[in-house]
């Protein structure tokens, strides 16, 4: 008869709550970030939608940030206390790594994974360099897409299918894929509004080395020069 009265109250009280629409799956996954890498340039982009259960608070947040000297860029969904928490953690790793990003990435999820308080956290992160691109998620995995295009967030499905299909079927930019994809995702999601942040990077080129100043005399140069001639 107890755990009758028990469960009788438990679905009284969550009746009685449900109108708040209490939970953290709402205010997890209410944005949408994309992130495309290809042929050694990387571009990240994010809605500016913030929304309190079903009421848009804010239009123009800006969920995209630059590290190590615009090399790195990253993107986040979820809480915007517990993201940025998240993200300032990533930094120190990525300063002790001395930019190796995947070693930064691995060394956050294990803190990520034994920490008490980093467990709470509800959010998720993209993490990339020209190179790679990466998703820290909420329970502390590493995951690397095997195209180089993933998204999170509530409208991360229609994100990625237009990128994708943008990829296969033009020469876009990874900056011009994540443009017109969160155009495609803005119409279709109603947590993504149409005001877009966006970051790219591109591997930097490698300078060819000026050539070596020779020890010889001019009369030395010439003579070598007739003798080389047949």
């Amino acid at each position: 008869m107890r755990w009758r009265r028990r469960c009788r109250t438990y679905r009284r009280h969550r009746a009685a709550l449900s109108f708040l629409d209490i939970g953290p799956q709402r205010s997890a996954h209410a944005t949408t970030i994309l992130g495309v890498c290809r042929s050694g340039e990387v571009a990240i982009g994010g809605d500016g939608q913030i929304t309190f259960g079903d009421m848009v608070v804010k239009h123009g947040a800006r969920k995209i940030r630059t590290l190590h000297d615009g090399t790195v860029l990253t993107g986040f969904a979820g809480a915007v206390a517990d993201a940025m928490t998240l993200y300032e953690k990533f930094e120190v790793q990525l300063r002790d790594a001395k930019g190796d990003l995947r070693r930064a990435a691995v060394e956050l999820a294990k803190e990520w994974r034994t920490d008490r308080y980093l467990r709470r956290l509800e959010a998720q992160l993209i993490v990339a360099d020209a190179e790679q691109i990466l998703v820290l998620s909420g329970e502390g995995d590493v995951i690397a897409p095997d195209d180089g295009i993933v998204a999170i967030g509530m409208g991360a499905p229609y994100a990625v299918a237009a990128a994708r299909a943008l990829a296969a079927h033009t020469s876009f930019s990874p900056r011009e894929i994540v443009t017109e994809a969160m155009k495609i995702t803005a119409s279709l999601c109603i947590y993504t509004n149409d005001h877009l942040t966006l970051e790219s990077a591109s591997a930097s080129p490698v300078e060819s080395a000026p050539p070596a100043e020779s020890d010889e005399t001019p009369k030395q140069r010439r003579k070598r020069g007739k003798e080389g001639v047949q």
